[in-house]
């Protein structure tokens, strides 16, 4: 017998065809909207970014595994899943080198000064800029050593940099020099020319750089978050840009998003800010895929599932 899985983004006629020669019968929703019906009753996988605002999965009594397209789990109805014996699986890893390749260009892009060379070409404007700085020689330290910073790492070896990390129990990573136990964040930032976070976003690490953590920053330093803005306290980071004590920022998240036109981080010249977008490139549906239906495979074999969340833990 088939096994009915709803989809909320359809992979194109190929790679749903291939998916139902694993034995699974499809069917195809979009997230906007999307309720529980009858239809729904024998779903028993769901492969989805969002539909829990509309969709009740609490009524959908056979289902046992969710599939996410994203790496953060905040969109989740967590206590729905706590209760139930429902596997929640993730996209970890799906976006991890075009992420790892922003958090290296955004590094190069504030010590080299990039915006202020754009706004002199605009400008027409033909002067040397000798302030801008070598990232060669310099310490960069990661908050968190999963997917997205071991790609960056493993970019930041060509640069001959000092690459520091920080986990649960300063574990071993490969492309790190040296890993910090959590309770050694400080040690850790007085350490780093730039501060990188790809920390999960949980309960215990809300506002984790908060106003003494980030006093154990050097004063030259940088900060790059690709994570969650509500790790880093939003503003101590808006009061330390404005008095000097922070370098420069490369924000992909903040706090509250969209970005509201009132914040004062879109007017320093020291802080770039990009919409979420680091995790975008061609080839994010192609990677996507991949890890969807490798576990689709797993799935219908009864084998065991690549990137279960633990829900309690928040990743």
């Amino acid at each position: 017998m088939a096994i009915k899985a709803l989809f909320t983004y359809d992979y194109g006629k190929e790679r749903m065809e291939s998916i139902r020669k694993l034995g699974y019968e499809l069917l195809v929703k979009g997230e906007s909207g999307i309720s529980y019906t009858e239809e729904l009753e024998d779903v028993e996988v769901l492969v989805c970014y969002n539909p829990f605002d509309s969709l009740d999965i609490s009524k959908m009594k056979k289902l046992k595994w969710i599939q996410l397209s994203s790496i953060g789990i905040d969109q989740v109805p967590k206590e729905k899943l706590i209760k139930s014996d429902i596997t929640l699986t993730n996209n970890r890893g799906g976006y991890s080198i075009p992420m790892g390749e922003w958090i290296v260009l955004k590094i190069l892009e504030l010590y080299k000064n990039s915006r202020g060379f754009y706004e002199k070409q605009q400008n027409k404007q033909w002067k040397m800029d000798t302030s801008v700085l070598e990232l060669c020689g310099k310490t960069v330290g990661f908050l968190g050593t999963g997917t997205i910073a071991i790609e960056a790492a493993k970019r930041l070896q060509s640069f001959e940099v000092e690459v520091l990390g920080l986990n649960t129990k300063g574990t071993p990573v490969q492309y790190f020099h040296k890993c910090f136990k959590k309770e050694n964040l400080d040690e850790m930032l007085s350490l780093c020319d730039v501060v990188v976070v790809t920390i999960p976003y949980t309960k215990e690490s809300h506002h984790l750089l908060n106003k003494e953590r980030m006093a154990s920053m050097k004063e030259n330093a940088l900060l790059v978050n690709v994570s969650r803005g509500n790790v880093i306290d939003e503003e101590e980071l808006i009061s330390r840009l404005s008095n000097g004590q922070i370098k420069g920022a490369a924000l992909d998240v903040v706090e509250e998003e969209p970005l509201k036109e009132e914040s004062p981080l879109w007017s320093f010249e020291n802080v770039i800010i990009t919409p979420h977008n680091s995790w975008v490139s061609e080839r994010r549906n192609e990677r996507r895929f991949h890890i969807t239906y490798k576990n689709l495979e797993k799935y219908a074999n009864k084998g065991v599932l690549e990137n279960v969340v633990d829900i309690k833990k928040g990743y």
